[in-house]
């Protein structure tokens, strides 16, 4: 199972989808969210967007392996759904946050690869979520003040990937994994 975390904007939900698509051993685990859909995002495959009531319902019924509030929205991974892919005999890809990571850390029936990916600077981390044109001003603002200390957990990983080029990063996470698989 490989967990990729990063700041927000640093670029780890494209090398996940890259890494789907270039290896077909894995499945990225869709993790639900009371967020709205941002523009091309598709319900069951980007996220599960459900309500706050259906989320909190979920919760409690002990739903997730992971589970946390960002930046005022629920976000959690389904234990269902990381059981279906397992069962098909896939690989997990976890697209998370660090505090997510340490929530699937405590389950030790899942043999866990973590990597955490870092932008090269705060202000190219800025620069890129201005250019993804996906957020509001303020939101951006929260992201980069996340940043600091999001970046504190990096040593909570067994990587580090600094994303100065997406081809680069991807090359190198590939190059993990395939040492990680042959051990």
């Amino acid at each position: 199972m490989l967990v990729l975390s990063s700041p927000s904007g640093a670029g780890k939900t494209t090398i996940s989808k890259k890494i789907q698509q270039s290896d077909s051993t894995f499945r990225i685990s869709v993790s639900h969210t009371t967020r709205k859909a941002r523009p091309n995002e598709v319900d069951g495959v980007d996220y599960h967007f459900v309500s706050e009531e259906e989320f909190k319902i979920l919760l409690k019924k002990g739903a997730f392996y992971e589970h946390s509030i960002i930046f005022g929205n629920y976000y959690g991974t389904s234990k269902n759904s990381v059981d279906e892919i397992i069962k098909k005999n896939f690989n997990v890809l976890f697209d998370i946050d660090w505090k997510g990571a340490k929530q699937l850390s405590g389950f030790k029936k899942l043999d866990l690869l973590k990597i955490f990916i870092l932008p090269p600077s705060k202000e190219e981390l800025e620069k890129r979520l201005v250019a993804r044109n996906q957020d509001g001003k303020e939101s951006i603002k929260k992201r980069v003040l996340a940043y600091s200390q999001d970046i504190k957990h990096a040593n909570e990983y067994d990587h580090v990937v600094t994303n100065d080029n997406v081809e680069n990063c991807f090359n190198k996470i590939l190059k993990i994994i395939k040492e990680h698989l042959n051990n």
